[in-house]
């Protein structure tokens, strides 16, 4: 490939990922495999110098102000640092430094793996805060920050100008929290602290900033020169000083050697801290000496950041057991002979999904190959295949649940195989709270720490057990005051009125959302219609599709769904729609509506036909009574045709209904 192009591609991708990681917060790549990217672009950029760009990704910072928030230009740039690799480019870094000052000193501190900010003080007062964006403009998010209790508002005996700089991340256990939420709720799960603090930090509510429990360290004074410090580590004492947190770890070293051992030592720590560290920056300490030795369009020429790399080791795979997640999904972990990993021991991995385990070949038995690069979760990236026990075989995922021993449904197209027990311990607290949630059967005061209490106390198994406690069953949790419980059994109570498209909805049932569970009750009436209906009189209603009737059929023959629904019953839950046929007109009759219609939409003919007793189908069959078809129709005017199923035009169809 001709090398200026392999160069421009490079920098495509590299954007590309730019934007995934600091604009979108939803990168695509892991961090070494991005920083692999860098490093080609950044070897053959320096082999053809001739070819570097002003506009390449090695000489700006990634990052872009969001139109989402007012813009700030930066007083004093927000630079990225230079990444070294090893301890032979950081003594590169040294004789840079060397040929420009002499007898420098430096400071080591961790590198925290967050989000970049800049927060102004005037007269003591936070003013203001933005995030770095492209180092010159960011995004104004004064309001979410000041919702993060590591910044003080107010600060004592402080200068009439400040401007600080810092890193905002979100801690370990915090993370694991907000994505255990998220399963239970369904939604995209984050995949690293450092994208859920970017997130959490770029809400335009600041309510949801303030529930992410963001924290922050202080690792600069922007405006030093406007002070009278004079080195780096009097400046992270004296931040320290007027209340903010900085790193836990900063001290002074000449000498390389001292350096590198210091490196490693905070590398070792990484298991132990409960933030993301990603590597150690090396800061020369002296402010008149940074002064000398300037910066470039995108890196200070006084620091380098250390990127710790990742540790690839093999170990045994002794194992392989399934954990079952709160929305179903069945995910396969290796069970590992334990082995030393950035800083931590590690004896378990993940293996992500059946497709992973099959794309590697991985089997009990074998010698796995296995990374941390500073990540909360290991995982195996390769199998030594030659050292394979002639024994081992290739692995299945079982096909009944491991935790209630329902069946597990695979979908061809999806590598995520699912538990479909209604009654499954381990979805129980996702399945609560969307059976009391607003949309579904809308049971006022039955939130996550309510429901996770009755289960603790061993009250609920399932959404059903929730009709059978009583009073003081309630308030038995947690202390709860007679008032509330009172208020949490009437709404309780209040919701066995709930119609019957509110159960089916509640219900969890894969495909059935709000619309599909409306269309259900409207057509069938009742729970025990929809119950005892052929599979193809459900693939023959509108709008529900065989994915969706299948769906339903494998539910409904559940012995887990048949014990919910009878408990259900015997609670006096209602079983029955809301009555929208206004006439018998059409009752007994099927009808579909195809082509483009001229005196109603798709949705008003439906209705119509509904209301007046009949059914509405999307699909003709033997069983159809009449085909409305209006111009374009296609193969669904043909196939009645060939089974000699009545067509009527628009008018004839309005003629018939109103006479």
């Amino acid at each position: 490939m001709d090398i200026s192009l392999e160069i421009e591609k490079l920098r495509e991708l590299i954007n590309y990922h730019n934007k995934r990681y600091y604009d979108d917060d939803s990168p695509e790549i892991s961090d070494y495999d991005y920083d692999q990217l860098q490093i080609k672009l950044r070897t053959l950029e320096k082999e053809h110098p001739e070819l570097i760009s002003e506009n390449s990704p090695t000489q700006r910072v990634g990052g872009h102000a969001s139109e989402k928030f007012a813009k700030v230009t930066h007083q004093y740039p927000l630079e990225s640092l230079q990444d070294v690799f090893s301890f032979d480019e950081l003594e590169d870094f040294y004789t840079r430094v060397n040929g420009v000052v002499s007898d420098a000193e430096y400071v080591v501190e961790l590198k925290i793996d967050g989000l970049s900010v800049a927060l102004e003080y005037v007269d003591g007062i936070f003013v203001r805060g933005a995030t770095r964006g492209d180092g010159l403009v960011g995004e104004d998010v004064t309001e979410n920050l000041m919702t993060i209790k590591d910044i003080p508002h107010k600060l004592k005996n402080a200068p009439k100008h400040l401007i600080v700089r810092g890193e905002v991340y979100m801690s370990k256990q915090v993370f694991t929290e907000l994505n255990d939420q998220l399963e239970i709720l369904q939604k995209p799960l984050f995949a690293n602290p450092r994208n859920a603090a970017a997130g959490s930090l770029r809400q335009k509510d600041s309510k949801i900033t303030a529930e992410r429990k963001l924290s922050m360290f202080c690792f600069n004074i922007q405006n030093s020169d406007e002070l009278s410090l004079k080195k780096h580590d009097q400046s992270l004492d004296y931040l320290k000083s007027l209340g903010f947190k900085v790193s836990p770890y900063y001290p002074v070293m000449k000498n390389p050697e001292d350096i590198a051992k210091e490196i490693e030592r905070m590398g070792e720590l990484r298991g132990s801290l409960d933030f993301d560290m990603d590597g150690a920056v090396v800061k020369v300490n002296d402010f008149e000496q940074r002064r000398q030795l300037g910066s470039t369009a995108k890196f200070p020429r006084w620091a380098a950041a250390y990127k710790y790399p990742p540790e690839i080791k093999p170990t045994l795979l002794k194992d392989i057991i399934i954990s079952v997640g709160r929305t179903g999904v069945l995910t396969p972990n290796a069970v590992l002979e334990p082995v030393h990993l950035a800083g931590t021991t590690v004896s378990r991995a993940t293996l992500h999904n059946r497709d992973f385990i099959r794309d590697l070949d991985i089997r009990i038995g074998d010698t796995v190959l296995v990374r941390k690069a500073g990540e909360i979760i290991p995982e195996i990236v390769g199998v030594e295949k030659d050292k394979r026990p002639s024994e081992a075989i290739p692995y299945e995922m079982p096909k009944r649940c491991p935790v209630c021993g329902a069946d597990v449904f695979e979908d061809a197209d999806e590598a995520a195989i699912r538990c479909t027990g209604a009654e499954c311990p381990a979805q129980l607290i996702r399945n609560l709270m969307h059976f009391a949630s607003r949309d579904a059967m809308d049971i006022d005061g039955c939130g996550e720490a309510v429901l996770k209490a009755l289960i603790d106390s061993q009250l609920i198994h399932s959404a059903a057990d929730l009709y059978y406690l009583s009073i003081d069953d309630i308030m038995s949790i947690d202390r709860k005051k007679e008032k509330s419980a009172n208020n949490l059994y009437n709404s309780i109570q209040d919701s066995k009125k709930r119609d019957l498209s509110r159960l089916l909805f509640a219900f969890g049932i894969r495909h059935v959302g709000q619309k599909a569970a409306k269309i259900l009750s409207g057509h069938f009436g009742s729970l025990d219609n929809l119950l005892n209906a052929p599979l193809d009189e459900l693939t023959e209603i509108r709008d529900i599709g065989e994915t969706t009737a299948k769906s339903i059929d494998e539910w409904r023959c559940q012995e887990q769904s048949k014990h919910i629904i009878e408990k259900l019953r015997n609670a006096g839950v209602n079983f029955v729609g809301e009555q929208t046929v206004t006439s018998n007109k059409l009752q007994g009759m099927t009808i579909v509506a195809t082509g483009s219609l001229n005196l109603f939409t798709r949705k008003e003919i439906n209705d119509l036909i509904e209301s007046l007793g009949g059914k509405a189908s999307g699909s003709v069959s033997k069983k159809t009574t009449y085909v409305v078809a209006g111009e374009n129709a296609g193969s669904k005017l043909k196939k009645a045709q060939e089974l000699g199923i009545p067509v009527l035009t628009e008018a004839e169809f309005k003629e018939m209904i109103e006479t």
